[in-house]
């Protein structure tokens, strides 16, 4: 870092000795004396005395860390340093900023690694906590200390468990719109003003049947159905854990389609709300799109066709084309196939329907199995050679009233939709295909445009070949069509408009040890039944064996088995419910990780009440909504895209059922919502294309080079993968925590990504350098600062830095706050002396990026304490009035002068002036000007 000897280095000069020093010295100074705490208005955490106590309020989070052994990087703090910079300009600003810091413990790499080295995965959590925890004190972080915790800490999960119980003590109730508690829902089918299913009365149902009509409308169910099954990491995983490429997320293991028996939570109720409510926060659009898409809400028909079984009910978002639907197919999984298959082929079956089996029991039953070992994606790859096989029954198309033949189709999904569809070939490519395949008839229900030479077509024209008795379609456009049958169908009782949604109900088990256990048991009959909030938390059991029983990755046959299915002892109880002590089985799957990061905004506002989950108080005070409605939540959110559904879906679908049930004031969790960008960093291949230690490469003479071998050079995202990881204590090793943090924030606008060079942090170290010695003699150890009057053009810059620092800070633009301090700070150093005056709000203006040499620089100044409460600078608007303006002439367009006239001179004034300049008039050569055009404060054009 340094290029003089040793002895040439002033004793004060501020280099990372120095800065190391005086960083450790004012993290212990903020952690004693809580210098970052809020102030709540009621309970434990209120304080009159506070110094912002009574202060608008401002709640700051970031997307809380997952602490993996490996600590953090220099891309990881960009947010958290971001948002520090900002909590601290709004505290000096005058607010109660909250501005909280815990720790996302559960979930499967902490487990995968307590499998690996068979240690315990709270030991795990709590080391990696314990470095994270270092690394971003470390950094200055001004975190509310008093409101940190871990998802994996009882005391925090407790609460989790009972949100679980309060979801599933809820339905949704479609007259209100809302989640209702479940006992109104009995109360309604008990005094008969709601239908009990089947027709016979409340009272007429025994226990079982009571309990399985009320567990079908909770907002928490169990469920046997399709779930993806990733035999990989031992578990099931939601629909938002699979890549496009049918693979899981953690770990990249094929996923597979199965039944299996698992919780669920109806997510979909919600699915309109959630669409709705987008247009009252202030998120990014890419974001909001992403959920939209995700949510994916369609308009069109559920369609019945009869069949010798039960109805087979499709959704189509185009029910005009029905006239066209020549063949129906069901997802393999589809609960209606097994009652569709006859004993024998029909007589005339196609041969090619059969794919060779003798009987359709025996087709199925092949068919089922080639398509389990499939992936979704690889079951919706658009390939031309289509699989399927007939199920030996047909159903009648309801407006034709043909006889269509059904078939399973691996590329139908009984997760989408219905799990069937009317194939209509003439409209739909991959109908197209299967038809094709099948030599099953086409019929086109839209005329094509004109020239068209291809198979199906799927634009939009007039309805053809679209007749039928009562009803006809031909020469009508989409949407007319689309409501003329839609309105048949309804009069015949053969469908019905509907919207249809893309989202699923979120798949809510996991078979892994780490994680929340669920506050269920199970009884003699088998049904689940909610534990009362007395017994919570429900706690980890310990165990040897944290490993799921599941060898081989690609196996889609094998058969999860949690890890708490060995604890026999906890899992077999005897239990006192209300009714006597009886035995009962607890639930051995665990939640997802997404379980407590689904709701910790709402835990930081009273972190450590045993009573509530948070107080109305406190929870109105600091989230409540704006204006009146009913959408307020935390103030500023800063994390990651890759959580745009996910994490902030599941989020808001708990928000919602919380506010619905009246323990939260407002409908969604987090008003304003800002995506930082990432920072990418030099990484190196050898001629093999294997990454190598980008620390170790040389540049010679514009090449790189590896051990002495020629690599090639590229960028990437920062990770152990890439060989590039730059760690934010090297950082601080080498230059300090202010430097680093300015380094960051000065590279970029926060959204945007940007390259790393370590080369280039010295720049940012030379700007403090230079700040310090405007206030300390690098050989003394004195404080240059006098008590002079500051200079006209200083005042100027001064305020003018002040008023632009501020609008930059208020918006987050750092890196361009970060120049106007440079640009002050640069003219403070060509002046003879530092004025007081100018040096003490250059120095306040620093603290929010730079806190730490801030804090020490106030004080070598003459104050005491921490500048963390003082106010920020205001400007004075005498010295922001721009007293003169210049104004480039053009003549015929190119500019030939400038002048100077007083602002709000006359645009008589500014013309007389523009024509009097010694340039313009010898551009001139004394000739008239045709017209001259003023622009108020921007420039004046001649045309000559």
């Amino acid at each position: 870092m340094n290029d003089v000897n040793p002895g040439d280095i002033p004793p004060h000069r501020y280099d990372a000795g120095l800065a190391n020093s005086i960083e450790a010295r004012w993290q212990e100074h903020w952690a004693q004396h809580g210098t970052f705490d809020a102030v709540n208005p009621s309970g434990p955490l209120s304080d009159p005395s506070h110094p912002r106590a009574g202060a608008e309020k401002l709640f700051v989070m970031d997307m809380f860390p997952y602490p993996s052994g490996a600590g953090l990087h220099v891309g990881h703090p960009l947010g958290y340093i971001a948002t520090d910079c900002y909590s601290r300009y709004k505290r000096m600003a005058g607010y109660n900023v909250l501005h909280p810091m815990g720790y996302d413990a559960f979930g499967l790499p902490t487990e995968i690694y307590a499998v690996q080295t068979g240690r315990h995965p709270a030991g795990i959590t709590e080391e990696n906590i314990a470095r994270y925890r270092g690394q971003l004190r470390r950094l200055g972080m001004g975190y509310d200390t008093k409101r940190t915790f871990a998802t994996s800490d009882p005391e925090y999960y407790k609460w989790t468990q009972w949100i679980f119980l309060k979801i599933f003590n809820s339905w949704y109730d479609p007259a209100a719109d809302a989640a209702r508690p479940i006992e109104e829902l009995v109360a309604s089918f008990a005094d008969g003003t709601r239908a009990v299913p089947g027709g016979r009365s409340w009272a007429e149902l025994d226990e079982v049947e009571r309990r399985e009509i009320v567990d079908g409308h909770r907002l928490v169910y169990v469920d046997e159905a399709p779930v993806n099954w990733c035999p990989g990491l031992g578990t099931v995983l939601s629909n938002e854990e699979v890549t496009s490429e049918g693979r899981s997320e953690r770990g990249n293991f094929p996923v597979f389609t199965r039944n299996l028996r698992q919780w669920k939570m109806r997510i979909t109720a919600y699915s309109e709300r959630l669409l709705a409510d987008l247009e009252g926060v202030d998120w990014p659009d890419p974001v909001k799109a992403m959920q939209r898409n995700w949510i994916g809400r369609s308009v069109g028909a559920h369609i019945d066709f009869g069949t010798s079984a039960a109805p087979i009910r499709v959704f189509t978002t185009r029910p005009d084309t029905i006239f066209g639907a020549t063949y129906m197919v069901l997802a393999p999984e589809h609960e209606l196939v097994d009652g569709l298959v006859p004993a024998a082929w029909p007589e005339g079956t196609h041969e090619v329907w059969t794919n060779g089996h003798a009987t359709p029991a025996e087709a199925v039953a092949a068919y089922r199995k080639f398509a389990a070992a499939k992936t979704d994606v690889e079951r919706q790859e658009g390939a031309k050679d289509k699989t399927g096989v007939f199920v030996g029954s047909f159903a009648v198309n309801p407006v034709t009233g043909a006889r269509v033949p059904v078939f399973i189709a691996d590329y139908v999904l009984a997760g989408y939709g219905t799990g069937a569809i009317m194939a209509v070939p003439g409209q739909d490519e991959r109908d197209w295909d299967f038809a094709e395949a099948f030599e099953l008839p086409i019929v086109r229900t839209v005329q094509p445009t004109e020239g068209f030479e291809g198979k199906a077509f799927t634009g939009e024209g007039p309805a053809i070949n679209s007749s039928a008795e009562g009803v006809s379609l031909d020469g009508l456009g989409v949407v007319e069509a689309k409501a003329r049958i839609i309105a048949w169908l309804e009069e015949k009782g053969a469908g019905v408009g509907a919207i249809n949604y893309r989202l699923r109900d979120w798949l809510f088990s996991r078979q892994r040890y780490w994680g929340e256990p669920f506050p269920i048991v199970y009884d003699e009959t088998g049904m689940p039944v909610a534990l009362p909030e007395s017994m919570l938390p429900v706690e980890l059991p310990e165990i040897d064996d944290f490993s799921p029983k599941t060898f081989d990755p690609d196996d889609a046959d094998t058969a999860p088995e949690p890890p708490l299915g060995r604890a026999t002892e906890w899992v077999e109880v005897t239990l006192d419910l209300g009714d006597g002590p009886k035995k009962y089985h607890r639930e051995t799957n665990t939640m997802p990780n997404w379980a407590g990061s689904s709701w910790y905004e709402i835990r930081y506002i009273d972190p450590g009440d045993e009573n509530e989950m948070v107080s109305p108080d406190n929870e109105r005070y600091w989230m409540g909504p704006r204006d009146g409605g009913h959408i307020g939540g935390v103030d500023l959110y800063v994390g990651g895209v890759e959580h745009a559904v996910l994490h902030l879906l599941y989020a808001r679908f708990w928000q919602k059922v919380l506010f619905d049930l009246g323990y939260v004031s407002t409908a969604e969790p987090f008003h304003k919502l800002i995506n930082q960008g990432y920072i990418q960093a030099y990484a190196y291949t050898d001629k093999r294309g294997v990454y190598v230690p980008a620390a170790e490469v040389e540049e010679v003479d514009g090449n790189f080079f590896y051990e002495g071998e020629r690599v090639e050079r590229e960028y990437g995202k920062i990770g152990k993968s890439l060989k590039n990881v730059v760690t934010p204590d090297e950082m601080c090793d080498e230059y300090g925590a202010d430097t680093f943090r300015v380094y960051e924030m000065s590279m970029g606008p926060l959204e945007a990504s940007r390259p790393w060079d370590t080369r280039a942090v010295v720049g940012s170290q030379r700007y403090l350098q230079r700040l310090w010695r405007n206030v300390v003699d690098e050989n003394t150890g004195a404080v240059r600062v006098a008590d002079a009057e500051p200079a006209e053009e200083t005042w100027k810059i001064l305020h003018h830095t002040i008023a632009g620092v501020r609008e930059d800070m208020e918006h987050l633009r750092l890196n361009t706050a970060i120049a106007k301090l440079i640009t002050l700070n640069n003219h403070v150093t060509g002046l003879a002396e530092v004025p007081r005056a100018i040096a003490e709000p250059l120095i306040l203006m620093t603290a929010p990026i730079a806190p730490h040499i801030a804090e020490e620089l106030w004080n070598r100044i003459g104050h005491g304490g921490s500048l963390a409460n003082t106010d920020f600078p205001e400007a004075d608007e005498a010295y922001l009035v721009v007293e003169t303006v210049t104004y480039p002439v053009q003549i015929n367009g190119k500019v030939r002068g400038r002048v100077e006239v007083a602002a709000g001179a006359t645009e008589e004034a500014v013309r007389e002036a523009a024509l009097a300049e010694e340039k313009v008039v010898a551009a001139l050569g004394g000739k008239e000007p045709r017209k001259v055009i003023v622009i108020a404060d921007r420039m004046v054009s001649i045309v000559a």
